[in-house]
């Protein structure tokens, strides 16, 4: 069984974000990129399943421009097999993606297909949900635990009350989620070995997909900044304060 896994190119989380002087975007001139977290653990979910002998081979696929190579590299370092780029341009939104990676999976015909839940630039949460619409499968998202089970694979889930499992016949979607595992870090060794791998880059403009935006961005802004607290002397005080002042009792 083929597992396809989705990585995007994001922001390093431990980059402080700005925003453009113009409030056109965030400045992503000389700043650390990093694969997206989730997009991380996904990758080391279907590592995890091919070193259990549920999966045969791991793909890594992303979409965007030529500096996303950078990202696939390290997918690839952490132990993939192969990648595929798919040409683009920048900000593309969810339902594009989820076309672009649709055409990879009636090629690849993967057997279960690997997205982190949500990437930390956007949060959309959607791209795994519309690929699995566009495929007619079973998703499984927000994972904390996966099991494959012949042509079935059981997903535990986060939702809201606890935790919910489900078993989801094969080919299927799954998004990871924070608790599904903890990646690997590349060694140096693997980090040259993938330099060798092999890696495909395929122009979206060859595969016929509509990826043409529907919104359009009007301004970017940073929040506000938070003021400086104050100490009160009694709980007197303090509910006069939140009622007065605050005005939120």
């Amino acid at each position: 069984m083929k597992v396809l896994v989705a990585v995007k190119r994001v922001v390093d989380a431990n980059v402080k974000v700005r925003v453009k002087a113009d409030e056109s975007d965030v400045e992503l001139s000389n700043v650390k990129m990093s694969i997206n977290p989730f997009c991380e653990i996904a990758v080391e979910a279907a590592l995890q399943l091919k070193e259990s002998g549920q999966a045969s081979e791991v793909i890594a696929v992303s979409v965007g421009p030529d500096v996303c190579q950078e990202q696939l590299r390290t997918a690839l370092a952490m132990g993939a097999d192969r990648a595929v780029l798919i040409k683009t341009g920048n900000d593309l939104e969810p339902l594009a993606i989820a076309k672009l990676l649709y055409t990879v999976t009636q090629r690849e015909e993967p057997g279960i297909v690997l997205l982190g839940k949500q990437s930390i630039d956007g949060d959309n949460n959607q791209t795994g949900q519309m690929l699995s619409a566009l495929m007619g499968s079973a998703q499984g998202t927000f994972a904390s635990q996966i099991n494959v089970v012949g042509d079935w694979v059981n997903v535990i889930r986060e939702v809201d009350g606890g935790l919910e499992t489900r078993s989801l016949r094969l080919p299927a979607v799954i998004t990871a989620d924070l608790r599904l595992n903890e990646p690997r870090y590349a060694s140096l060794p693997n980090i040259m070995k993938a330099k060798k791998k092999p890696l495909e880059v395929i122009d979206a403009s060859d595969l016929g997909v509509d990826i043409a935006p529907r919104l359009k961005v009007i301004k970017v802004s940073a929040p506000p900044e938070r003021k400086a607290g104050i100490r009160v002397n009694s709980v007197q005080e303090l509910v006069e304060k939140l009622k007065n002042e605050a005005g939120v009792i």
